[in-house]
């Protein structure tokens, strides 16, 4: 998947090097090791590789010893700390930073299978954290109080990728191309936040719709996904062929269920719809609503007979005044201005943290990841 932290931290890899530590995997190795890529963009990524069979403050001593020695190896002792969990805690709370960020962009807590002291460590990770950014307002509206110098930042967009879909010498991947239409498409990750219900249900009420599933599924038994001749789940994509399969889509489908984990989500396929010239419906997710629904970017629809009226009404509505409005709406919203936005506010921290520990300020071009 290539979403909010690809787009933020490749750009900040434009301006200073940047060390990405992923979740670690269990090989058959005789001792802990870093595997380590080049992502290009002045990213490097990490994967702790760990033998199995070890504890769970194994596995936690393990990753903090591959972190150190990797902080040991970097050309510079300067260091911002940029947090996506709080689980991260348990092998660098005892590591010093030039300024802590915690870009929280779900209530991880509520996901499914989240490790129960997650909570506490998100109360540690605010303490801890010189500012934190949210992935939406309604999760900023949640978690405002717990913060003195908390920011939202919902989904942006990278108008000209998804544009591509606009194209009209676009041509149909080969395992869409055979799919008859109308086609209504999701993409994104396949999990507990999918209504599986409600696209059974809604490719019943219409078995000439075709529905197209991209994604990876996680955390939910494949078998759970209803089958049918018109539900065709192709798996995951690359980011790079994502515009090709959504612009031979009639509609965008956003079937969000309405659980613990979508209650605060503020989905990065919205605007990415939009730029690729879909119209869209979504279940009534309360981000989606502020931002897209209320103006009439995107249709909302509750339950399968509701889904179908608005697909069928935007199947028959003129796009020409839709995309229009559209533009003007997502010309705001770039990848690119968020990370302007964001990486002023992490200098001005950088900067505070600075003045306050050493009583000099410092510049931007001292700030390192």
């Amino acid at each position: 998947m290539y979403q909010r932290p690809q787009h933020l931290l490749s750009r900040f890899g434009q301006r200073h090097p940047v060390v990405v530590i992923e979740e670690p995997i269990f090989e058959d190795v005789p001792q802990p090791e870093l595997r380590r890529s080049s992502r290009g963009e002045g990213v490097t990524v990490c994967v702790p590789v760990l033998p199995h069979g070890l504890s769970e403050s194994g596995k936690i001593l393990a990753q903090r010893q591959l972190v150190e020695k990797m902080l040991a190896e970097l050309p510079t002792s300067r260091r911002l700390f940029w947090y996506y969990t709080p689980m991260a805690l348990l092998f660098t709370r005892h590591l010093d930073a030039d300024v802590v960020i915690f870009d929280s962009m779900d209530e991880l807590s509520a996901f499914k299978g989240a490790p129960p002291e997650l909570r506490a460590l998100e109360d540690e990770m605010m303490q801890k954290a010189d500012v934190v950014f949210t992935g939406g307002h309604s999760l900023y509206e949640a978690k405002k109080h717990r913060h003195g110098n908390i920011h939202a930042f919902p989904s942006s967009i990278d108008a000209a990728h998804f544009g591509k879909g606009r194209a009209e010498d676009r041509d149909d991947p080969e395992d869409q191309a055979a799919i008859p239409r109308p086609r209504l498409g999701f993409f994104g990750v396949i999990d507990e936040r999918m209504d599986i219900d409600l696209v059974r249900d809604v490719a019943a009420l219409r078995p000439d719709w075709q529905f197209v599933m991209i994604g990876p599924v996680v955390k939910i038994d494949e078998a759970d996904l209803p089958r049918a001749e018109n539900i065709h789940w192709l798996g995951g994509r690359s980011y790079q062929e994502l515009p090709r399969y959504i612009g031979g889509w009639d509609v965008g489908f956003m079937p969000f269920a309405r659980n613990e984990s979508t209650q605060f989500i503020s989905p990065t396929k919205t605007p990415e719809f939009l730029a690729a010239g879909v119209p869209t419906v979504s279940t009534p997710i309360v981000d989606v609503i502020r931002s897209y629904g209320d103006d009439g970017y995107v249709a909302i629809a509750e339950d399968a007979e509701s889904v179908v009226k608005s697909v069928e009404e935007l199947m028959a509505t003129d796009r020409g005044p839709w995309i229009k409005r559209v533009d003007e709406k997502l010309a705001d919203g770039s990848w690119d201005q968020t990370f302007e936005r964001i990486y002023e506010l992490v200098t001005e921290a950088h900067d505070g943290r600075s003045s306050r520990n050493e009583g000099a300020q410092t510049g931007k071009d001292n700030l390192r990841v």
